[in-house]
């Protein structure tokens, strides 16, 4: 797609003191014993695509110390960069298909710092009612980690239905930093809109308790998409989050700042906007015609908690 990917990164093939190849994929998914999905009319279902991933410090740099994967799912490349180690996950499939159920976790162990990402964007295709698709994340963080998930956008094909939840977990000194990107479909092919279904949950705990839920359902067909104070002419919605208690006014207003200069910067621009979270936290929201401009937008955040939050490089190592 056009525009900067979410991060950019370059580098060596793994060698020595750097994670080892990734193995190949397990075994076939087996079909679960109650597939959620199936309607009384509907055929078998493979059972859900695992992903589950550890990251610590070994020798002072981050690495990849366990990892588990079933097809399509798998992590490609593990890049040990200077100041963390950034990850590229790889869906082998043409895309999350009716009745297809991803679970992904994460676990990054104390102080360590991962940077994740994904090959192309997240394709949803069309499905049966009730027969769609279901992506679950969870994150673990220890003291001192930081987790930052910078995926390409999500692409809602006509009739497509998706459930997405995420659960995110911080010890004291942890930062999770997430963006997501919501296409409402292809546009050349006149699909805007034309999905089925769009949920998507966020659960944010701190030392166990819950500082932060958040919900959005999206149906198209029952929505009065484009009234005032809805969409309105906007077909692209993104936002960034940010979790930890290290967070500061100082921060806000740097990520703001920064998303408001990278939007004002693209052709015909787009609206952007941020504001705290009820306890440790920050949310960017950027709104437009295009993904790639929401991109500019919440990376142009990105980079800015980067070095004021982190400390570190705007964009990660090149190599």
């Amino acid at each position: 797609m056009p525009g900067a990917s979410s991060i950019r990164i370059d580098g060596p093939a793994p060698g020595p003191g750097r994670p080892p190849a990734e193995p190949s994929a397990g075994p076939p998914r087996a079909k679960p014993p109650d597939a959620p999905h199936a309607g009384p009319k509907a055929g078998p279902l493979i059972g859900p695509a695992r992903l589950a991933a550890a990251f610590a410090v070994r020798g002072g740099r981050t690495a990849l110390v366990s990892r588990m994967h079933t097809a399509p799912l798998k992590i490609a490349k593990a890049f040990d960069c200077p100041h963390e180690l950034a990850v590229i996950v790889m869906d082998a499939s043409p895309g999350m298909l009716a009745g297809d159920r991803y679970e992904l976790e994460w676990t990054a162990e104390q102080n360590a710092r991962v940077c994740l990402t994904n090959q192309g964007n997240t394709r949803v295709h069309p499905s049966a009612p009730g027969r769609g698709a279901v992506l679950e994340q969870r994150f673990t963080l220890r003291e001192g980690a930081c987790v930052q998930s910078m995926m390409e956008p999500l692409m809602l094909y006509r009739d497509a239905e998706l459930a997405a939840r995420t659960e995110v977990d911080l010890a004291p000194g942890a930062v999770w930093l997430s963006a997501d990107i919501l296409c409402p479909g292809r546009a050349g092919r006149g699909e805007k809109f034309a999905f089925r279904r769009y949920g998507a949950e966020l659960a944010v705990r701190y030392g166990g308790e819950l500082i932060f839920r958040g919900r959005q359902l999206v149906e198209p067909a029952k929505q009065r998409i484009a009234a005032p104070g809805a969409w309105e002419d906007r077909t692209h919605i993104g936002t960034l989050y940010c979790f930890s208690d290290r967070l500061e006014a100082a921060h806000l207003e740097a990520a703001r700042e920064a998303a408001e200069r990278a939007a004002g910067a693209v052709p015909g621009g787009c609206l952007t906007g941020a504001s705290r979270t009820w306890r440790h936290g920050i949310a960017v929201m950027a709104a437009g015609d295009a993904a790639w401009k929401l991109q500019r937008a919440l990376e142009a955040s990105w980079r800015a908690l980067r070095r004021t939050l982190l400390g570190l490089p705007e964009t990660v190592w090149r190599g």
